[in-house]
């Protein structure tokens, strides 16, 4: 049976304020809180709160057919706390109705996959953590920023436990193959791999309200017919894109909304139903292994990673920032970490890039990449500062690395001490119980014998007590000599 894959990114961006050079050392707040607080709330009203009743009707009146996929990064899960509570609301309605799942993704949404191995980690384990307490489930697939996979990648997210990942069906990675079947990652088989189906996910997300578009206006009986002519061995339709399509890149006047809700109906009626990237990875076997040298994303026409990292400005940014990554890994201070995280957003490098792809970005406060280049770095040059304080820039690499081997190497050999100490306080713990317990054994014989030797004497005492109870018989002659 064909299935439908549905999945909505949640990202917001952090906007950054303009920060001088002469800021440098005297100012070590970054953010716009106007911008942030405005944008935050003007998507929540115009796409967020909108969709997601959308969704949650959905799931009702399809009686549970109807199933959605949603991750959210962990800034954006910070500001919708702060600015949006209505939102994380209905994210709780819809994880009730047991019909929508969340999925694991860096808590920053950066780049650190690209970069460093110890900082990807960390922040995705602290996601999935967070995901795990907000709505009481540990993500079992996860989606790394954009969809960015390579096999390097996809081995080191399989080494975390996950058991399926969502990336790009490029084209110069696929050649003739389809993206409607479940792959696998070459480095581990383990992880089953999830492919967008781009033309059908940007038909929404991108085309939807073009009126220059040949296929405009879109119904939900078109669309669903589309993926009803696909050969019957394609399985597997993955749609992917951001929330934010319904309601902002596509208005709500275009009627995008009452275009989602038909398709539950209009896919029913064709026999195609709705699936979670869980059940999908679980139930189907992966038909081949996909190889990705390097990286692929879902961003622009070349799927690559050269929106963030295409020119001298984006990589001297990214190298500088993740020069301090060390140091800022070792770190406690919260400020810190919170200034790391939200420096690392992939928004940040996004505003630098001097591609013409053909499409209006928007570089919020910036007036050209240069501009962004400039204050990114003003920005980075007082963070920087601020982690050579707590760990000094004349400690060499060399050094730092060994202090780094050492406290990981320490760390390692604690944790593994308090496995040695658990299991053989297990073992005390069993030990005590078998003692206890032949002891309890060994004792009840000779408590019985005892309560015997004890109730010997005192039957022998009862009888006694019965026996001078009882009237004293007399004999014949007795009687005789009494009556006389």
């Amino acid at each position: 049976m064909r299935t439908i894959c549905l999945y909505f990114e949640i990202h917001q961006i952090i906007h950054l304020k303009r920060y001088r050079f002469f800021d440098i050392g005297n100012d070590h707040y970054y953010y716009d809180d106007y911008a942030n607080e405005t944008g935050m709330n003007e998507v929540a009203e115009r796409s967020y709160i909108p969709a997601l009743n959308a969704l949650i009707e959905m799931v009702k009146n399809s009686g549970g057919a109807f199933k959605v996929a949603l991750s959210i990064s962990g800034v954006a899960l910070e500001q919708l706390e702060i600015h949006a509570p209505a939102v994380i609301d209905l994210l709780h309605q819809l994880n009730e109705t047991g019909c929508c799942e969340f999925l694991c993704e860096p808590y920053s949404h950066g780049l650190s996959s690209l970069a460093n191995e110890d900082c990807f980690r960390e922040e995705v384990l602290r996601q999935r953590d967070k995901m795990k307490q907000m709505f009481g489930k540990e993500p079992k697939v996860f989606r790394n920023s954009s969809l960015i996979y390579s096999d390097e990648i996809g081995g080191l997210v399989a080494s975390m436990g996950f058991k399926g990942m969502l990336t790009e069906g490029a084209k110069h990675i696929l050649g003739w193959k389809s993206p409607h079947y479940v792959y696998h990652c070459n480095q581990a088989p383990s992880l089953k791999l999830l492919l967008r189906d781009f033309k059908l996910s940007d038909d929404i997300s991108l085309r939807f309200s073009n009126s220059d578009w040949a296929e405009y206006p879109l119904f939900a009986d078109k669309y669903i017919n589309w993926i009803d002519v696909l050969p019957q061995e394609e399985q597997v339709i993955n749609i992917f894109m951001e929330l934010s399509s319904l309601g902002m890149a596509q208005p709500l006047s275009s009627n995008i909304l009452e275009f989602l809700k038909a398709l539950p109906e209009c896919a029913k009626a064709k026999g195609i139903t709705f699936s979670t990237p869980t059940e999908i990875v679980t139930k189907l076997k992966s038909v081949s292994q996909l190889d990705v040298a390097y990286p692929m994303s879902w961003v622009d026409e070349e799927r690559d990673t050269s929106c963030w990292l295409g020119n001298v400005m984006q990589r001297e940014a990214f190298n500088k920032l993740y020069s301090v990554a060390e140091r800022v890994h070792l770190c406690d201070d919260r400020r810190i970490k919170q200034d790391w995280d939200y420096l690392q957003a992939s928004n940040n490098f996004r505003f630098m890039t001097t591609k013409n792809n053909g499409m209006w970005l928007n570089r919020g406060i910036y007036d050209s990449p240069y501009d962004a280049f400039t204050n990114y770095m003003n920005i980075l040059g007082d963070f920087i500062k601020r982690v050579d304080a707590l760990y000094p820039a004349d400690v060499d690499s060399e050094e730092l690395n060994s202090l780094l081997t050492t406290i990981k190497n320490q760390g390692d050999e604690i944790t593994e001490l308090e496995k040695e100490v658990a299991k053989w306080q297990a073992k005390a713990e069993a030990a005590k119980k078998t003692t206890v317990k032949k002891a309890a054994d060994a004792k009840e014989p000779v408590i019985k014998e005892k309560a015997v030797a004890k109730s010997k004497p005192a039957a022998k005492k009862a009888e006694v007590k019965k026996a001078a109870a009882e009237p004293k018989k007399t004999t014949g002659k007795a009687k005789k000599v009494a009556a006389k």
